[in-house]
């Protein structure tokens, strides 16, 4: 999670401390190591032994303590990569945080690896210093020298990315439905389709999950990868004070020819109303699948569970089949629907090169960027099948920021719709509507997870 200094919210069992299993290179240039500003606040490095001082800073950021437990710092001190760790410095003691991770992001028709960005903060004393824009600038150069294509993060304020090339790129949903309006039959005992739903202990989660996560990774642009200290967070093996984990229920869907296709990991308030009824709210915490027979059967596993009133989910793609596999689709409303996802082009011919698109054409694309990290013309040819990106002389059909190109990279914003707002500007007719067709995606982009 990152941002100047605001708060993240999370029930998903995610570290911000945890790096991803992705190879990386990148470390900051030199320029980031040990290097003081005119203010004397240095930005540098930071070493084991700094590391104590360096969450403390975090915790002060992100407003959740004035003082960080040994507890907490050991229980995350695993997860940290201090050559991609960085800290502002005044009068020795740190008053800004920002790390990175490598990490494999989910892109149509194939994987990319990502440059993560987390752990974001910035002292309320220290605020509207630069100590930000010296951090990251650094580093996102660093990623562009190392030939990573894309940079990631989930911004928990929206006004602080986009001036650093970063745009929204997916969104997420959260859902309550209410089940006495449901329609379900209430006698539903099993899948429809002659697969069945089991209860699984957590020693199978750990074995199972991550091979059927990888399917679902690579099916699911806006998907991002999962490590090993992400199964052994979300299944209790490792436990850090400020992350309280209950554990859940895990259930798994077997297909007719006993095929794993889907697992859910869901919760329950375990509540009774003065009528001494049942009135649980049952909060979906994980949902996953690789196939819609899967997907359609725990959801009504779950929304038929005795002594619930409510599910509750948390962050779900936003065209998410939820609503319509009920009878009564009214019986879901929104509770939150915001961006999410962030991206930022890196190398924008690995990038565009990297993906697949709706339709066969070409675009020429003049891209600003205010880093001069993706700045330049190319010519985009592709199709459903692959594609090609170099630099180019040709005229431009379209001049836009990188924030916009990020925006549209992974499918979901509307080149149409950008262009009418004056973010996008058209410089052949009818381009927005070529670039379409080209960029928009069937199913919308979507990542689970906060990092």
């Amino acid at each position: 999670m990152t941002r100047d200094d605001a708060q993240p919210t999370s029930s998903e069992p995610t570290d911000p401390a945890t790096p991803s299993p992705v190879t990386s290179t990148v470390s900051p240039p030199s320029a980031a190591r040990g290097v003081r500003g005119a203010d004397g606040i240095e930005i540098r490095k930071v070493t084991e032994a700094e590391y104590p001082d360096w969450m403390r800073a975090i915790a002060v950021g992100f407003l959740s303590a004035p003082a960080v437990t040994e507890a907490e710092i050991e229980g995350r001190r695993g997860g940290i990569d201090f050559d991609r760790t960085l800290g502002a410095v005044d009068a020795g003691r740190y008053v800004a945080t920002y790390r990175s991770f490598p990490q494999t992001l989910s892109v149509p028709g194939g994987t990319l690896p990502s440059h993560a960005v987390t752990n974001v903060t910035v002292s309320p004393t220290h605020r509207r210093r630069g100590l930000l824009s010296r951090m990251m600038t650094g580093d996102l150069a660093a990623a562009k020298e190392a030939g990573t294509p894309v940079s990631t993060l989930v911004s928990a304020e929206y006004p602080i990315y986009g001036r650093f090339g970063y745009g929204p790129a997916a969104r997420a949903t959260s859902w309550s439905v209410e089940l006495s309006r449901t329609g379900l039959d209430s006698r539903w005992s099993g899948p429809r389709d002659g697969g069945r739903i089991d209860l699984v202990p957590l020693d199978e989660v750990r074995k199972t999950g991550p091979e059927l996560y990888t399917r679902f990774l690579a099916r699911q642009p806006g998907a991002v990868s999962r490590d090993e200290r992400w199964w052994q967070l979300a299944t209790g093996e490792i436990q850090v004070p400020s992350m309280p984990w209950n554990e859940p229920f895990w259930a798994a869907y077997r297909s007719a020819s006993g095929e794993l296709e889907g697992m859910v990991a869901y919760s329950s308030d375990h509540k009774w109303d003065e009528a001494k009824q049942p009135d649980n709210t049952v909060t979906v915490e994980q949902l996953f699948t690789v196939s819609p027979e899967a997907e359609r059967a725990l959801w009504e596993y779950v929304c038929s569970l005795d002594w619930a009133s409510r599910v509750r989910t948390e962050g779900r793609a936003p065209d998410d089949l939820l609503p319509d596999y009920l009878p009564d689709p009214r019986a879901a409303r929104v509770r939150t629907h915001s961006d999410f996802l962030w991206l930022r082009i890196l190398d924008v011919v690995r990038a565009l090169e990297g993906r697949t698109y709706g339709v066969a054409d070409s675009l020429v694309l003049e891209v600003r960027d205010g880093l001069g990290l993706a700045a330049g013309r190319f010519r985009l040819d592709g199709g459903p099948d692959g594609a090609s990106c170099a630099p180019t002389g040709d005229a431009a059909d379209l001049t836009l920021d990188a924030g916009e190109l990020g925006a549209l990279y992974l499918g979901d914003a509307s080149a149409v719709r950008l262009a009418a707002l004056g973010s996008v500007r058209e410089d052949r007719p009818g381009a927005a509507a070529a670039a379409e067709l080209m960029f928009r995606t069937a199913r919308r982009p979507w990542c689970p997870d906060v990092f």
